[in-house]
């Protein structure tokens, strides 16, 4: 499975690149006057508007431009998010569920030095299965916990329905540009593998059908560093069996 092998490395280079998932060092949630730790700059938010005030001294650049008073950057949910920086630090301001927060992604993180690569387990076609989408009328949004402890909404698309062991499973599933995403958990989490796991669904036909290949269950962002807001699996995608195949762990040096 040539195509599985370039999936597989392309995952562990895009993992370890400088500003990928494993040099993010912190989550910073913003109400009034946050500063965020060894970062310049102090952070509010008010009728929905981000701004950060700091001295041009202090070096904080946003957007291209040194913060000499104040700066109103841009979320990752706009078109044009802004670029924030601080020395070699990069920085991200997001939004969920209506409420802002700072990521703050370091090329010398710890997690990102001692990554050794991602344990999978090895490709067998027997676990790409033919799967039929069936859509709801609209999306449904369901609460669902997250890594950090907090319950926020997951939009869920349909179901994709399959077969494993001559039985017939499903998975609620979601609607992306690129296709349907699930996020599942199976009997191999806490011993093989991480607790859940992430996988892509090609867009389906017409008729609905599609291509379920758990060769390319992929581990979530949390797997690689405790700073993530990963959503758990929604009711119904705990799989009643092993699933054998896909990602396992991030393997790092002791």
């Amino acid at each position: 499975m040539e195509d599985w092998k370039k999936w597989h490395e392309q995952r562990q280079v895009s993992a370890s690149g400088p500003y990928a998932v494993l040099a993010l060092v912190g989550t910073f949630w913003i109400a009034d006057a946050t500063t965020v730790p060894e970062v310049p700059g102090t952070w509010s938010v008010e009728n929905d508007v981000v701004t950060v005030k700091s001295r041009s001294a202090d070096g904080l650049v946003v957007d291209g431009e040194i913060v000499d008073g104040a700066a109103h950057p841009r979320s990752d949910l706009d078109p044009r998010p802004s670029t924030i920086s601080h020395g070699d630090w990069k920085l991200a301001l997001i939004k969920r569920a209506g409420k802002y927060a700072v990521r703050v992604y370091d090329p010398h993180a710890k997690a990102r030095k001692s990554f050794l690569g991602i344990d999978t387990f090895s490709p067998d076609e027997e676990w790409s299965r033919p799967a039929t989408f069936i859509g709801y009328d609209a999306d449904r949004l369901v609460k669902v916990p997250n890594a950090d402890g907090y319950d926020r909404d997951l939009a869920l698309s349909g179901v994709v329905s399959f077969t494993v062991h001559d039985e017939e499973h499903t998975l609620r599933v979601s609607a992306r540009e690129t296709g349907l995403h699930a996020i599942f958990s199976d009997q191999t989490n806490g011993r093989d593998t991480f607790g859940f796991r992430f996988i892509q669904l090609p867009p389906p036909r017409g008729d609905g059908s599609t291509m379920l290949d758990f060769n390319r269950a992929y581990l979530p962002p949390c797997a690689f560093t405790d700073h993530y807001l990963c959503p758990f699996p929604p009711e119904g995608n705990a799989l009643p069996f092993a699933v054998t195949a896909g990602e396992k762990n991030v393997r790092r040096r002791s």
